[in-house]
């Protein structure tokens, strides 16, 4: 394993001890309700979760979003802009639990594994349609006569929720596993192909799907937090494309939507060309 994979990996489950450390919840099967669920941490961690400290921020807009009172939170959005301005989609890569475990199930041994899916172009777009129509719109528009909107992504795709606080829950209340009925079982269908696709290909998860890291995305060329190429090293001879699990043509475009910033490319280039917020040399941030 690569000195910087090790790294990360450290760092991912310190973070994911830290933003889920409610022992006494997986110990009595119930959810965290104090003060620091006022704060949303920065990567997808479900809120319904026994051991989560924190919100989710994808979850705690669809309820501003749903809200009669509120349709906007500035605070929430404001709380994404700033994580998304000094990380970008570093957050995806080191301070996301569900990213971790995406990780782990694709190091599970496996026949072939499938560097990217026939109209993969299409599909990494699938995850602002989903961003737009179930985190946006749906919570929004379709209301009850109350004037609530529902949670709709985390209520019937998301399948971080599913693992983190579904699963969990049902096993340690005996009330809530007698009120299991559809709705439970196509999450749980929906987890399941995620974890088979993610022992198969690489975050599919984050790849097409979660719509935070269709946000935090859209700063990864602005972010604090940014590669750059240096031109007077570069020999595009194309090594960091082969090392990236995303595929992402780093020589080309190191700020793309879908990097994470594992940093896998930066340490294999035998040029050593991909710098991080350097003004030195003749640098190259294309499209």
């Amino acid at each position: 394993m690569a000195r910087i994979s090790k790294i990360r990996l450290i760092i991912q489950a310190c973070f994911t001890a830290l933003s889920n450390g409610y022992v006494k919840g997986f110990i009595h099967g119930r959810i965290y309700n104090g003060d620091l669920k006022y704060i949303c941490v920065p990567g997808l961690n479900c809120y319904s979760c026994p051991g989560a400290l924190g919100s989710c921020p994808i979850g705690s807009l669809q309820a501003t979003f749903g809200s009669r009172q509120y349709k906007i939170s500035l605070y929430v959005l404001g709380l994404i802009s700033l994580f998304g301005v000094f990380l970008g989609r570093f957050v995806c890569g080191f301070l996301c639990p569900f990213g971790l475990i995406q990780d782990l199930l694709f190091k599970i041994p496996f026949v072939k594994k499938i560097r990217q899916l026939p109209g993969e172009k299409f599909l990494r777009w699938f995850r602002y349609i989903i961003l737009a129509v179930f985190v946006i719109l749906l919570p929004m528009l379709v209301v009850d006569i109350t004037g609530l909107g529902e949670p709709w992504f985390c209520k019937f795709i998301c399948p971080a929720g599913t693992l983190e606080g579904g699963i969990p829950l049902v096993l340690l209340n005996k009330t809530l596993r007698s009120a299991t009925g559809f709705l439970f079982k196509w999450k749980l269908l929906i987890l399941g192909i995620t974890v088979l696709a993610s022992i198969i290909i690489y975050r599919p998860f984050c790849r097409y799907i979660c719509p935070l890291g269709a946000i935090y995305g859209l700063f990864n060329k602005a972010s604090f937090f940014r590669y750059n190429i240096d031109e007077s090293k570069c020999t595009k001879c194309g090594i960091c494309q082969t090392t990236c699990k995303l595929n992402i043509k780093v020589y080309i475009n190191p700020n793309s939507l879908d990097c994470i910033r594992c940093g896998e490319c930066k340490e294999i280039c035998p040029q050593k060309a991909i710098v991080i917020n350097k003004t030195k040399g003749k640098l190259s941030d294309k499209e």
